[in-house]
């Protein structure tokens, strides 16, 4: 079996879309109704990942997903029909691992669960590719020597760009904020105007995407952040 999932969802046709993809996909799903069954739960059944819904009946989402990420180191996928752009930043500067929006397919969600039981152990299932190397397609990130290729030539970055390359490559396939990456870069000091970051990150794809305007390697969340594509996202 590939995991267990704890889904906390209350709207039966949703579990049921959930529980099927998952047992067909060799997951074994179990289901909290609400956010207190939810906290129990996380204790006996030790999930290996988490798919979170925002509107519970007892408690909110948010509120239970500041709890588990006192608590427990499980990944948390939120999956919700919320899709306002400072629900999602918030979900995600509060620890969540990602955020799904309903309706889903559910090739993206399997994708969005593998990437976030790779991140959880450190990569160590790609066998092929230590944890110093980010490798997409034509793409190669080496982290530990501070150098992009593509297709086996090296690309020329400006310093911000490679340092926003090699955070993009520790998480691949999760979505860093907007927030996180003009903090992380320019610093604390920087006013939260994610214009500098726009400019960078059009100069980046200039340099590594066929069609800038179709980027396959560094995906917009709108509104929300970045995310650096996975091989997880091309498994079927």
């Amino acid at each position: 079996m590939n995991g267990n999932v704890l889904i906390i969802e209350d709207e039966d046709a949703i579990v049921n879309v959930l529980t099927s993809i998952l047992i067909a996909n060799e997951y074994i799903p179990v289901v909290a109704k609400d956010g207190n069954q939810a906290l129990t739960m996380l204790r006996s059944f030790q999930p290996d990942v988490v798919l979170l819904d925002l509107g519970l009946p007892d408690i909110d989402g948010v509120d239970l997903l500041k709890k588990m990420k006192q608590t427990y180191n499980c990944p948390v996928l939120v999956v919700s029909a919320r899709d306002n752009e400072w629900e999602k930043v918030e979900a995600l500067d509060l620890g969540a691992d990602d955020y799904i929006t309903k309706p889903f397919g559910s090739s993206e969600l399997l994708a969005r669960i593998r990437v976030a039981l790779r991140n959880r152990d450190g990569g160590e299932e790609k066998e092929t590719v230590s944890k110093n190397i980010y490798c997409c397609g034509k793409l190669l990130v080496d982290l530990e020597k501070h150098m992009v290729m593509l297709d086996n030539k090296r690309i020329h970055l400006t310093k911000n760009e490679l340092r926003i390359m090699e955070l993009l490559s520790r998480n691949p396939g999760k979505v860093l904020t907007y927030d996180y990456l003009i903090k992380n870069i320019w610093g604390s000091d920087m006013p939260e105007n994610n214009r500098i970051l726009r400019v960078n990150m059009a100069n980046i794809r200039r340099k590594l995407e066929e069609n800038p305007a179709e980027p396959k390697y560094i995906i917009t969340e709108i509104g929300v952040g970045y995310r650096l594509a996975d091989e997880s996202y091309f498994l079927g």
